[in-house]
């Protein structure tokens, strides 16, 4: 009976450890399929290198955006320089980058995407060296149209190349990483700017080109590239490198050989034939978020934020900082909340608090310049500039470049991506260029114009732009076939 009781025991025991085991070895089977095991983790360490490479281009691009802001009275003092004169040097920055734009698509075409980085690294290089040495006007001139031939040309291959390496399940999540860097650039340049001389901060702008250059020689080319111009070996070994030595790449690898099929077989588009009917609806949605996005006077306020807080009688250095400081986690929540709250509700609510950071920024200069509640009036202004910088920043700033993305056939991508491109630039360097002749002209009625373009993006969001959260791009198509 004793012998009996211990086997009935010893049977219970195992009956309930049995589904415990189970049970554990599910879980943590069911957490490996979803987080990837150890060894899928090591694969994707040159994935997280190269988008980790490329994102100095970023960095820079932001360097030189945030460059003019600090430094403005600076310069001015010690090269004796007019407000014409810091405007045209301020502005010519946009003027490179629209050239930039539109030989970037092809530049990258025909040399690679690293080629592409190689070659706008380099033009950076030398204007900061320009910038550096710069004894007046010109040279000055010369190397901020340098290094915006530069930004120009890394706002297009940055994006592209992140893309066209990061696997399907992480490439939103390390596409966003560019904008973040854009931020984090202005940033860095707004902060030191306080703290260094102009030349010094011209200087800190050669870091990121050099990591860059240096990461080139280590990560692989574009294995969609490579597949592109007939290069199947190095594109296998681009592929296996990007994925890991023990990865199955050929699921992929056949992937991406059909789409270049099927890319070789459509019609080429120029630029004309975007003005079709049909392609009609998705060029204005397009086009015009860029429109919106630039002559709600985004450059003019970024570029010169610290002569805006002189102006109304804070002092710019700690309202520079303060700008710095909330833009980055602003656009990372941005990046976070694109896929769950989706497009149209973040370009609404960017937009609205665009409106109301003008009114409020507008509103200081109307008081100080009315002598009305002069101690409150640089409060309101500082007020005003961060929750427009913060409404920009979690909408109007990176979701027109994601629906861009998105609305455009693959037929016509290439044509219509690049001249929604050169309109944005072309309204950066107009925004930039008009904005300390307009405060010249009247703080005020500065910035009343731009709420009222930006109420007006509002209306143009409500009734035109589509939802594209959660769709696919045959769906995007048909909805706006329909309108």
């Amino acid at each position: 009976m004793k012998e009996d009781i211990e086997q009935s025991e010893n049977r219970l025991h195992e009956e309930i450890r049995a589904p415990l085991i189970t049970q554990t070895y599910k879980r943590v089977t069911e957490e490996q399929a979803e987080n990837g095991c150890y060894e899928k983790k090591q694969n994707r360490c040159m994935v997280y290198l190269t988008t980790f490479v490329a994102v100095c281009g970023s960095f820079a691009f932001g360097s030189c955006a945030g460059y003019s802001s600090p430094t403005q009275s600076a310069i001015r003092e010690d090269l004796n320089l007019s407000i014409a004169e810091f405007s045209l040097f301020g502005s010519i920055l946009t003027f490179g980058a629209m050239i930039g734009a539109i030989t970037s698509g092809p530049i990258a075409d025909y040399i690679g995407r690293k080629g592409a980085m190689r070659m706008s690294s380099a033009f950076c290089v030398a204007g900061w060296l320009a910038i550096y040495f710069a004894q007046g006007a010109l040279s000055l001139d010369i190397g901020r149209l340098a290094t915006g031939y530069g930004m120009g040309v890394y706002s297009y291959v940055v994006p592209v190349f992140i893309a066209e390496i990061a696997p399907r399940d992480l490439r939103g999540a390390l596409t966003t990483i560019n904008q973040l860097m854009i931020c984090c650039g202005v940033s860095v340049a707004f902060i030191i700017g306080t703290m260094l001389t102009w030349r010094a901060l011209a200087l800190t702008g050669l870091i990121p080109c050099a990591i860059l250059l240096f990461g080139l020689f280590i990560i692989p080319e574009s294995p969609r590239w490579l597949a592109k111009i007939g290069h199947q070996k190095e594109f296998e070994l681009a592929l296996r490198r990007l994925r890991g030595k023990d990865a199955d790449i050929s699921e992929e690898a056949a992937e991406i050989q059909d789409y270049i099929e099927t890319l070789e077989k459509l019609p080429k588009v120029n630029l004309f034939d975007l003005f079709q009917r049909r392609y009609l609806s998705s060029l204005i949605v397009g086009v015009g978020l860029m429109v919106f996005q630039q002559f709600g006077g985004i450059n003019g306020i970024c570029f010169y934020t610290g002569s805006i807080f002189e102006s109304s009688g804070f002092p710019s250095d700690v309202g520079t900082i303060i700008y710095a400081i909330i833009q980055v986690p602003i656009t990372a929540l941005g990046a976070v909340l694109i896929d769950r709250a989706g497009r149209k509700p973040l370009l609404l609510v960017s937009a609205t608090g665009l409106v109301i950071g003008c009114i409020l920024t507008g509103t200081s200069f109307y008081l100080k310049g009315h002598e009305i509640a002069v101690k409150e009036a640089p409060i309101l202004a500082v007020t005003g500039i961060l929750v427009y910088i913060g409404s920009f920043s979690i909408g109007m700033g990176a979701v027109p470049w994601v629906v861009m993305s998105e609305i455009y056939p693959i037929n016509i991508k290439g044509a219509a991506g690049s001249l929604a491109t050169l309109v944005n630039w072309f309204g950066a360097w107009a925004c930039s260029y008009t904005f300390n002749f307009l405060m010249t002209w009247n703080s005020f009625g500065t910035f009343i114009l731009y709420a009222a373009v930006n109420a007006l993006s509002i209306l143009f969001v409500i009734k035109i732009v589509p939802e594209t959260k959660g769709r696919t791009l045959e769906q995007i198509q048909a909805s706006i076939n329909a309108s």
